[in-house]
């Protein structure tokens, strides 16, 4: 009986292992998805493996990273070493939310821990891989399925009239880094342009 117990702890133990560090999906597979392309970026970016992480981002984000190398006098695999993405840098797998995807397009959020912020990386399913599109972002073939949940958030704020949380820039990081931040509008702090001369700035 008790050589029975042990078998059963055993076999519930090993599966719950397997079930935690479970491999993300194959490229293409039925599970693929922007989601699972994250995974295999990050486990790639971990491993310093710079050809799996040219698998793992499109044609037009290899173009962006060999004329940034170009640009900045820098070898390919210093532009491509952290995936273009300060996640990253998170010692263990990041958390992953709000996939999106629409038609051959798709992004997730992944959590920052450097900036304390939800990043939305946008993906791309090339050749029937779901991989990351930065270069196309820029490029402008890019077409995002939707905003993300934070900026969702941020947007419910304004509309209900609360004042949105602080967006605090990201602080300084190494030179060697390459991660890609998208600016956002700043709020106006001049008067209309049609103000009274001795109506105050807002502020």
């Amino acid at each position: 009986m008790l050589r029975i117990l042990f078998c059963i702890f055993t076999l519930v133990t090993v599966g719950m292992t397997f079930s935690c560090s479970s491999a993300p999906a194959a490229p293409g597979s039925a599970d693929d998805s922007p989601t699972e392309a994250y995974k295999r970026l990050y486990l790639a970016v971990k491993a310093k493996n710079t050809d799996q992480i040219k698998a793992d981002i499109t044609q037009a984000t290899q173009q962006f990273a060999a004329a940034s190398a170009e640009k900045y006098k820098k070898p390919l695999e210093e532009v491509l070493k952290n995936g273009f993405t300060g996640t990253t840098f998170a010692e263990t797998m990041p958390q992953i939310r709000d996939q999106r995807v629409d038609g051959d397009m798709g992004a997730v959020e992944v959590w920052n821990a450097k900036t304390s912020e939800w990043e939305d990386l946008p993906f791309l399913k090339e050749d029937g891989v779901w991989k990351l599109a930065v270069g196309d972002l820029f490029k402008g073939s890019y077409r995002s399925p939707g905003p993300g949940r934070a900026q969702r958030e941020k947007m419910a704020a304004n509309a209900s009239g609360q004042h949105p949380v602080e967006i605090r820039p990201a602080p300084n990081m190494d030179a060697n880094a390459n991660v890609v931040k998208v600016p956002m509008p700043q709020a106006n702090t001049k008067p209309p342009a049609n103000a009274p001369a001795n109506a105050p700035a807002t502020k």
